[in-house]
């Protein structure tokens, strides 16, 4: 089973408008209100890959039940800390080819909540054979949390895909827990290791994915929109080219990028497998309307298409 950790989950609202036009009233047709968060998400993807999925982490109020409510509909498990604390919203505009994001911050938790929460973890910890760990953090939350989770993982030999970003991933690299795979986009890469990357350039690729703060990390995951993806796996490294899609909805595409990943490491599956899958399911996404869905009908077709190329670094 795979457990999948979102610590700050919402209401994710999606507001498709032809033009949005500041300083004025815009008028939505068609709204789509899904439960979200970067984990229910990947959640979600592993879902329509077939792997028994638990999703766990921290909601409350009438916007934590109408997660709960979605999750059911879904037919999706859940094992939730629950607080008396509201949830939060997010909303996506989509407008001319862009996407405007308003995000709520979230509820205001506590230490009380931390080593609440931490218990709950640890009592999920025997049915799990992967974990991925999504998103942001409550307000409240050390900073280092996720370091916290790792640990705990690793004592178990679990492996945890980190899908983070910040100061919450840089405290991850430096602390001596570390992920068993990590998948920052380039800007988020860049941030990190305060080194310019050329997405066209291979040299480049391979100095940011070889900086001294990513070492002991089993694989690294670097997306690259448009230009796929490229990869370090034990070593070895990987360009992956996707074919030019129908973009229609990119919202949680890495999201599920990222369940596709957890998926092959839980089946065991190669290094060219696990990428394949995973920017397939991404781009699946992509083609859809709704946040963190896939038509799986059209899998085999994309998967073909993807294609991993082994590197040899100079």
């Amino acid at each position: 089973m795979i457990l999948t950790i979102t610590m700050n989950p919402s209401v994710d609202i999606s507001y498709p408008l032809n033009k949005f036009v500041i300083n004025d009233i815009n008028r939505v047709s068609e709204v789509k209100k899904t439960a979200g968060g970067k984990g229910l998400n990947v959640t979600r993807g592993i879902k329509y890959s077939g792997i028994p999925v638990l999703a766990s982490g921290i909601i409350g109020g009438t916007t934590g039940e109408y997660i709960q409510k979605q999750l059911d509909k879904d037919n999706i498990n859940y094992n939730f800390y629950i607080t008396q604390h509201e949830s939060r919203n997010c909303i996506a505009i989509l407008h001319e080819g862009n996407q405007t994001e308003i995000l709520e911050s979230g509820p205001v938790l506590d230490s009380y909540d931390v080593s609440v929460f931490l218990e709950h973890y640890q009592n999920l910890l025997s049915q799990a054979q992967v974990i991925t760990i999504s998103g942001s953090l409550p307000q409240g939350f050390p900073v280092d949390f996720y370091t916290q989770l790792i640990e705990k993982a690793n004592k178990y030999q679990i492996p945890v895909l980190l899908d983070s970003s910040g100061k919450m991933l840089l405290e991850t690299l430096v602390s001596k827990n570390k992920p068993f795979l990590i998948k920052p986009n380039k800007d988020e890469l860049q941030q990190i290791i305060q080194m310019d990357i050329d997405p066209n350039d291979v040299t480049s690729l391979v100095k940011a994915i070889n900086h001294p703060l990513l070492n002991d990390i089993a694989f690294i995951i670097i997306s690259l929109g448009k230009n796929g993806a490229f990869a370090r796996c034990h070593h070895n490294y990987y360009q992956v080219s996707i074919p030019k899609i129908n973009v229609v909805n990119p919202v949680g595409s890495g999201d599920v990028t990222l369940s596709g990943l957890a998926v092959s490491i839980h089946e065991n599956e190669t290094v060219e497998v696990m990428l394949k899958r995973a920017m397939t399911m991404g781009m699946l996404n992509a083609m859809e309307s709704q946040t963190g869905f896939v038509n799986m009908g059209n899998y085999d077709k994309y998967y073909q298409q993807v294609k991993v190329t082994k590197i040899i670094a100079k």
